[in-house]
């Protein structure tokens, strides 16, 4: 049991090294964010944050959240790329500031953290309904990787397996993290479901 859990612990990190990589390759390929939801980008940035920043604060070990500067680094990436497609990048700058300021503001005072720790699941939640609302609103997932969403579907499940273990409390972590999968596969599903419609249009 013990291999299996160092196992899912270590691959769910190889895996967060990567996520986004296949999503920031699809949207230099095709030269296009088509399908790319702002909003959602934004939202998973905020909830990445939030959750990297309550951990450092209350010294979780290491291991618990070692993927989320990589996810933020890689979400940064993405969103510089969606603003260069989609006309100018210097409407990044704003979002980039206001990241870097938000992780000084969130720890001013300990209820601010908590409360912003609270809204964590809604805030990561809202980032994959905008994600769906996108879709659904387009009928077109365009240059959004399928494979990104089934890695961070793979990562849900292997973090979930992660927190029964006791690494981290399971309480609220685990109930975001049961919520993140299912949204997940719920947004690969529709990327797929819209992919084989266009196809078959064609």
């Amino acid at each position: 049991m013990e291999t299996l859990l160092w196992l899912c612990n270590w691959s769910t990190l190889v895996v967060c090294a990567a996520l986004k990589l296949p999503q920031i390759s699809a949207v230099l390929g095709a030269r296009s964010s088509r399908g790319i939801s702002l909003p959602s980008l934004l939202l998973e940035l905020a909830g990445f944050l939030v959750f990297l920043r309550y951990q450092c604060y209350y010294e979780y070990p290491l291991l618990t959240y070692l993927e989320f500067p990589i996810l933020i680094a890689q979400d940064l990436i993405l969103l510089l790329c969606v603003f260069h497609f989609n006309g100018d990048v210097r409407r990044a700058v704003p979002y980039i500031i206001i990241c870097v300021s938000a992780w000084f503001i969130l720890t001013l005072q300990q209820w601010i953290l908590d409360l912003a720790m609270n809204l964590c699941t809604f805030i990561s939640a809202a980032s994959k309904f905008a994600q769906l609302q996108y879709l659904w609103k387009s009928r077109d997932s365009g240059a959004v990787s399928t494979l990104t969403w089934t890695l961070a579907s793979y990562t849900c499940a292997g973090k979930n397996t992660t927190l029964i273990d006791g690494v981290s409390p399971v309480g609220v972590f685990l109930t975001r993290f049961v919520i993140m999968l299912a949204l997940n596969i719920w947004v690969t599903a529709t990327i797929l479901h819209y992919r084989k419609t266009n196809i078959k249009s064609e």
